[in-house]
């Protein structure tokens, strides 16, 4: 929980509010905009809840925040509540884990529910409610690994879960050697008729994304902006190659999809035709800069 002594000043008066120790990862921010918003380089509370819904959706970034800086003046009784809201559904049988990790700069993480067995996209925080979850919806066949940054607590996951954990072998490091399926090569691999990944070197040598039916899980390779209101990849934040990502991002012309899932910044929704002209739009900034 937060600490009331650390209160923002520039939270609005009322229950809910962001402390000092605010990283500015994002996630209160797209998980409820209604309540909170940016103000100073880090995230405050600019309008209270006043029905249930922003009450819920403020009380799950809250669960969700990385850093522990959301908090409440009065105890929040309705928080077992709330964590059985957790993972929330996105569509179909896709999940946002929500718990999001410090150790990932607050990266969102997704669960697919799948009759051959479930999938866990990049790693929440290893969390007790949300293990529980996990464990009553299925559990967790594979722990996909979209890249090195978003790991978090893979091996807690592992040693619970007895699932097989992929990541690409570019994107191995120390903490991650002993994954179970290390991916190679450039070529899309397809671990089962639903399931193709994608390498996608730009951000990280090894990154790949994951296309299951209409969802594209993309890790740090793209999102959407509300600032720009298009798709956006983060130049910014490339670790190894640009020219790398601008081709790679070539590569998603050749695939179907209407969800855009990523591990920072905006999910984006949109029928595959408009999908296909964002995504024109995306690489022809990315040539520009």
């Amino acid at each position: 929980m937060a600490n009331l002594k650390l209160r923002r000043s520039e939270n609005v008066n009322g229950d809910i509010y962001v402390d000092n120790t605010c990283i500015d990862c994002d996630t209160c921010r797209w998980m409820s905009p209604q309540i909170f918003h940016r103000n100073g380089e880090k995230s405050a509370v600019y309008h209270q809840p006043i029905n249930e819904a922003e009450r819920l959706t403020a009380m799950q970034a809250l669960l969700s925040c990385p850093t522990n800086s959301i908090g409440t003046v009065a105890t929040p009784k309705d928080i077992k509540k709330v964590q059985e809201t957790l993972p929330i559904l996105v569509a179909d049988n896709v999940y946002h884990c929500g718990y999001h990790s410090e150790k990932s700069f607050g990266a969102a993480s997704y669960f697919i529910v799948r009759p051959e067995g479930n999938i866990l996209v990049d790693s929440p925080q290893f969390l007790p409610p949300l293990v529980k979850r996990l464990e009553a919806m299925g559990g967790i066949k594979y722990m996909y690994l979209t890249h090195k940054d978003d790991v978090a607590d893979h091996q807690k996951f592992r040693e619970y879960f007895h699932c097989n954990r992929i990541l690409h072998i570019d994107d191995i490091s120390p903490n991650t050697e002993d994954v179970e399926i290390k991916l190679t090569g450039t070529e899309p691999i397809s671990l089962a008729p639903d399931l193709l990944i994608i390498p996608i070197p730009g951000h990280t040598k090894g990154h790949t994304v994951l296309l299951y039916q209409k969802f594209l899980f993309t890790g740090d390779h793209l999102a959407w902006s509300n600032h720009l209101n298009q798709l956006y990849a983060f130049r910014r934040y490339c670790w190894y190659s640009w020219s790398e990502q601008v081709i790679s991002m070539g590569k998603l012309i050749n695939y179907n999809f209407e969800w855009v899932l990523p591990g920072h910044g905006q999910r984006y929704y949109a029928d595959s035709k408009t999908m296909q002209q964002e995504l024109q739009k995306c690489i022809v900034k990315m040539e520009k800069e």
